[in-house]
């Protein structure tokens, strides 16, 4: 139903106001009683046209209420879609940021692996990198779990990839003991050889050499047997493997 305008009911009013007078005047009324009626009725319509007008105010105040209503409704639900999407934002900053401290942490670990490891080989301290480490400790496990063929293989290619680690002399002198265990002497003697050459300094030499004169026995090469059983009495005087040429050296004769 369209609203009816302030102006369109003054306008009612004061057509009712001036037709009253008309049909008064023509009546059998007298001046003093028309008059009266005339204010009477010009008082009804005043107040008919407050009421219409209180009236169409508090349908207009209504009207805007609804419509507060309604844009406050609107917004709350947009602070509602906003807030939901702050949600889900918040949750993708923390699992990211969950993954981003996963990845470093991961990262360090996998670096603290990289990185060399300190280790005592014979009474002295030294670094090794991660993959020699890894390579000796898997070969020694071959050697001490007494698969002697797989050990000499593994051991020569310690030495062959690493042969200036740290590890080197004691990977050259388990080679040797592990051909001889195999009953193979002459590539035993070169093994051994090779330690006392390499590595003259490495506390190993002196068994190094006991290990050849063994071999030369074995190989029933009593002369060279002799000769280095003295040259180990000869460089390395007092010492256990010395004592252990002197005992041989006596059964050679």
């Amino acid at each position: 139903m369209k609203p009816i305008s302030k102006s369109r009911i003054a306008a009612a009013c004061f057509a009712l106001a001036a037709w009253f007078p008309l049909h008064a005047g023509a009546g059998i009324l007298d001046d003093d009683e028309a008059r009266k009626a005339i204010l009477d009725l010009r008082s009804k319509v005043e107040n008919l046209s407050r009421e219409l007008n209180a009236r169409i105010d508090t349908k207009s105040d209504k009207s805007a209420a609804l419509d507060l209503v309604n844009q406050h409704e609107q917004t709350m639900q947009e602070i509602a879609r906003l807030r939901g999407q702050i949600e889900v934002l918040a949750n993708e900053v923390a699992t990211a940021q969950k993954r981003q401290k996963d990845f470093y942490a991961d990262l360090d670990a996998r670096i603290a692996k990289l990185e060399p490891r300190k280790v005592n080989i014979d009474g002295k301290e030294a670094e090794v990198e991660v993959s020699e480490l890894k390579s000796y400790e898997a070969a020694m496990a071959l050697y001490k779990a007494g698969d002697f063929k797989g050990a000499s293989t593994a051991l020569s290619e310690f030495v062959r990839r690493f042969p200036e680690s740290s590890y080197a002399s004691s990977a050259q002198y388990s080679l040797g003991n592990a051909y001889y265990a195999q009953n193979d002497y002459k590539n035993a003697i070169v093994a051994q050889e090779s330690l006392t050459s390499n590595y003259k300094d490495s506390p190993r030499a002196p068994d190094a050499m006991l290990t050849i004169a063994s071999s030369y026995i074995a190989l029933k090469d009593k002369k060279n047997a002799k000769k280095t059983l003295q040259q180990v009495v000869a460089k390395y005087p007092g010492s256990s493997a010395a004592l252990a040429a002197k005992d041989r050296l006596a059964t050679l004769k």
